[in-house]
């Protein structure tokens, strides 16, 4: 018959506590009680630095072009919309000054690019301007990816309309659909009305008229005969 298994148990044992001693295991037990059945605690991440964020100014710049180029830079409202910044068309000695809500879609470098921009075009030439005798100021100087103006930061974004139209100094002032006309006039202003209203609130006198904007008339063309009496109350005065 052929040899027994070696099977001491002491040979066993002693084995396993070389291994284990080969290991680098120099104890039997812990000084603190271990639950080796509870779950890892996760992993916890080391706390990441806040991203820098450019600080407004604590007052507004007081030139145009030194206001316009903190609009368009890391602290302004827009800055975090992820969309292009578009920049008002100033004009010396405007004619009129043009408010409107936030560039167009089509708009890339230039405000009023697209379709809303040749209806206002045909607006202006209707009553003898053009381009080149307005100005054209947004509320926001990038269009919001939703395409409407985020409550939370209308209330700065109106601040600072007030303080850039108060550089701009305009005699005679369009407001273009209902977010420039709450802006400047207030809530109650829309519908918009035949009426001129007096504004002293930008360095001077300011006559004011609210309409609808180009894209409101694109979709609802039975409201061009009512924009057209508002072009000719702030052209020629309410004495038509």
């Amino acid at each position: 018959m052929g040899a027994e298994p070696h099977n001491s148990w002491r040979d066993t044992i002693a084995s396993a506590l070389d291994w284990w001693d080969a290991a680098g295991v120099d104890m039997l037990v812990e000084d603190e009680v271990r639950d080796w059945f509870a779950k890892p605690a996760p992993l916890r991440a080391e706390p990441q630095p806040a991203p820098a964020v450019a600080a407004a100014p604590a007052t507004l710049p007081q030139t145009l072009p030194e206001l316009i180029a903190w609009r368009t830079g890391e602290a302004a409202p827009e800055a975090g919309w992820h969309t292009p910044f578009i920049t008002p068309v100033i004009a010396a000695e405007a004619a009129w000054t043009i408010f409107v809500d936030m560039p167009e879609p089509e708009d890339r470098e230039t405000l009023w690019s697209g379709p809303a921009g040749a209806l206002l075009d045909r607006m202006l030439a209707a009553v003898g301007l053009s381009r080149d005798s307005v100005q054209l100021v947004p509320l926001c100087f990038a269009r919001p990816l939703t395409g409407q103006l985020p409550a939370d930061a209308a209330p700065k974004l109106v601040e600072l309309a007030h303080h850039f139209l108060s550089l701009v100094q305009p005699t005679k002032l369009l407001l273009l659909g209902h977010a420039a006309t709450r802006a400047v006039l207030g809530p109650e202003a829309w519908p918009p009305e035949l009426r001129l209203h007096d504004v002293n609130r930008y360095e001077t006198t300011t006559q004011v008229v609210a309409t609808y904007h180009p894209r409101s008339l694109i979709e609802r063309p039975a409201a061009k005969s009512e924009t057209w009496k508002h072009l000719l109350l702030l052209s020629r005065g309410p004495s038509l």
